[in-house]
């Protein structure tokens, strides 16, 4: 009783359930237990805990506790199946999720990459930090194009490092380059994680699309800069070949031939939805094919690399449908706390000032990409955080044109912020990926200090993105305008 009476004058039963929840969440992954299933085991443990206890446990302060069963309202959790059925399965946007994946997989797959690989290294790897600037700009391009990490970074990493190290490159800086350089499918569209944050925000996914054009090209344009700058400052770290062949008309035409295939493909996609032709949906299908049909023109398709991407492709789909599900699990039993009132409550007080909440949020998110995937922080935190951002006076530009432009805004700051969370150990992807594909004698060390500048380019490229928010907001304004 001392111990409830202590805990009541702390803080409210509903906000240490909260607390509870989260820290159980958390442990249960730091012990191994995978995402899906941690979700739903902390959300039925708690969910039992709520029926059968916590209408008594409220009186607690009150009366002496009387432990008397209420019974379990199974109709609050039939509320999931219509989620389910009602929404995640007959939802368009998510329908472009899997056209997304299989793109991204079959354009790996097609030897586009390779080729652009193979033009590029002609064209630059006579100068200083050449393989650097090749490995940014193929990153660039399939980030447009893909959008699947493990895929981009794992391809760059074996076609990339190799040569790198032939060249003397230091480790650091050529793993920071090829991990960070993959990242950039997670921002550049087509993104999966743009798709998902269009559901979780119930806003437009060509406006995330358009809103986050900008902001990955600006960040793919600080890491050539910074490539330039440090070949400059340190030209050890990045030496020029010894030999290197005449750069002539026949190397730039190999270039263009490698470049404006995949390049189409891009039009094909964004500029089928800037110009109103397609829908996102649809343009994933147009995606897709353009892909197939690369793929087929290179000589790359057969029935064992479509069935290898299509199994890919069913079970990176499957994998963030299963952490939908439990992440919806997960909310209920959250609310059923009242935790969604209390989370907004405490964010809401923690500042006057309605940019600096945002940057609170931002640095949170920012902390939680060290510990937890992408995907956990936007199917959970992105719903408790909308309602935030929508009672608060941001003056973003809609130019009259786009809905809700602070939620656009705020979700391509998120999309920023989380790209760090796969060059960010312990939970780092982008480091994982490579690491599994690197020579013998690139350890996790030389990849953890190459990434460290990468890191804090996005972090400025954050800092860019928040002071203008123009550049999320203006280009889905031209495209409703057209």
């Amino acid at each position: 009783m001392f111990i409830l009476e202590f805990v009541g004058r702390v803080m409210t039963l509903n906000e240490l359930a909260v607390l509870v929840i989260f820290l159980s969440f958390i442990w249960l992954l730091f012990r191994g237990v995978p995402v899906a299933m941690a979700l739903v085991g902390v959300s039925l443990i708690f969910a039992l805990f709520a029926e059968i206890f916590l209408d008594p446990f409220r009186s607690a302060f009150r009366d002496v506790i009387e432990f008397q069963r209420t019974g379990i309202d199974y109709q609050k959790l039939s509320v999931l199946s219509g989620r389910l059925f009602g929404g995640i399965v007959k939802s368009p946007v998510l329908v472009a999720l899997p056209m997304f994946i299989y793109m991204g997989l079959m354009l790996d797959q097609s030897g586009v990459a390779q080729r652009m690989m193979h033009a590029m290294q002609k064209l630059f790897g006579g100068l200083r930090g050449g393989l650097s600037l090749t490995v940014l700009l193929i990153g660039i391009i399939l980030a447009a194009s893909t959008g699947v990490i493990g895929a981009s970074v794992t391809l760059l990493g074996v076609m990339a490092l190799p040569a790198m190290m032939q060249q003397n490159y230091a480790k650091p800086i050529a793993t920071g380059t090829i991990a960070s350089a993959g990242t950039l499918g997670i921002l550049i569209p087509p993104s999966i994680m743009l798709v998902i944050m269009s559901d979780q925000l119930a806003i437009s996914l060509g406006d995330l699309f358009m809103g986050a054009l900008f902001p990955g090209l600006i960040l793919g344009g600080l890491y050539i800069l910074f490539i330039i700058v440090f070949g400059l400052v340190s030209p050890g770290s990045m030496p020029a070949p010894e030999k290197s062949d005449h750069v002539g008309w026949p190397v730039v035409r190999e270039v263009l031939l490698a470049v404006v295939p995949p390049m189409l493909l891009i039009l094909l996609v964004l500029g089928s939805i800037f110009a109103g032709i397609a829908t996102p949906t649809e343009a994933s299908g147009l995606g897709a094919a353009g892909a197939t049909a690369l793929a087929a023109m290179n000589g790359k398709l057969n029935f064992k690399v479509f069935r290898e991407v299509g199994r890919s492709t069913l079970n990176t789909a499957g994998y963030i449908v299963g952490i939908f599900l439990a992440a919806n699990f997960f909310a209920l039993v959250l609310r059923r706390y009242k935790g969604d009132e209390i989370v907004q409550s405490h964010v809401l007080g923690t500042f006057d000032n309605p940019y600096a909440i945002v940057l609170f949020i931002l640095f949170i998110i920012f902390l939680l990409g060290f510990l937890l995937d992408w995907i956990e922080i936007t199917i959970i935190i992105m719903p408790l955080m909308l309602p935030v951002i929508l009672g608060l006076e941001l003056a973003v530009p809609s130019f009259g044109q786009v809905q809700d432009p602070s939620v656009v805004w705020f979700a391509i700051l998120v999309a920023v912020t989380l790209q760090t969370s796969f060059l960010t150990p312990p939970v780092g992807f982008a480091l994982f990926y490579l690491k599994g594909v690197c020579p013998p004698g690139v350890t996790l060390g030389h990849i953890y200090r190459g990434v460290v500048p990468f890191v804090l380019l996005q972090l400025l490229g954050l800092a860019i993105v928040f002071t203008f928010p123009a550049l999320t907001t203006w280009l889905p304004s031209v495209a409703y305008g057209n």
